[in-house]
């Protein structure tokens, strides 16, 4: 779909909140972003509706190129829950944006880890009602009386569900200090 500046807020940041919604910045004489859209389009097609592409022409759509840091197009943004969870800039091989759309795909950190049989009751409860802030706070927790494996457990636990936020999420940035202080 193409989004536009004045659809975006709806056609993609709510969106991805319901699934990954993989949006490629791209421009008409951008010979790059000509051999990719049509990979990328194939790509998601083949995810089953796991996954959505939205198109935005930053010609017609510069506030929306400089609010998300494009400098270079092709420049492909993957958002989940509201965020930028993942990106790349330039064409890719198919196979390579075949893997970019299949993580997408795959379940979430916090879907794999609410559904895993040796998780903490509580730590599934809260990402189950979709409360990551309250699941990250439970994990940290637990990392004072945990042996080296059970930290390492934990630390894993903890990265995924930043992945899930994306690197700028206010609550992965506050949640990756209060790791690094607790396990070292």
């Amino acid at each position: 779909m193409d989004v536009t500046e004045q659809t975006f807020e709806e056609d993609v940041v709510r969106r991805s909140h319901e699934r990954p919604v993989v949006v490629d910045f791209w421009a008409e004489w951008c010979g790059p972003c000509r051999a990719l859209g049509p990979v990328l389009e194939s790509e998601v097609e083949a995810s089953d509706g796991a996954v959505e592409l939205a198109k935005v022409d930053v010609d017609a759509n510069p506030a929306l190129a400089a609010e998300y840091g494009v400098r270079g197009i092709p420049a492909v943004k993957a958002f989940r829950n509201g965020h930028v969870v993942d990106e790349f800039v330039g064409a890719l091989p198919p196979a390579q944006v075949r893997a970019f759309v299949d993580a997408l795909a795959a379940p979430s950190a916090a879907e794999q880890l609410a559904q895993a049989d040796d998780s903490d009751p509580e730590v599934a409860n809260a990402l189950a009602a979709g409360d990551v802030e309250r699941a990250l706070a439970l994990l940290l927790e637990q990392v004072p009386q945990a042996d080296a494996e059970g930290r390492e457990r934990i630390r894993e636990a903890m990265v995924g569900l930043f992945a899930d936020l994306g690197p700028e999420h206010p609550t992965t940035v506050s949640y990756r200090r209060r790791l690094a202080s607790a396990l070292y």
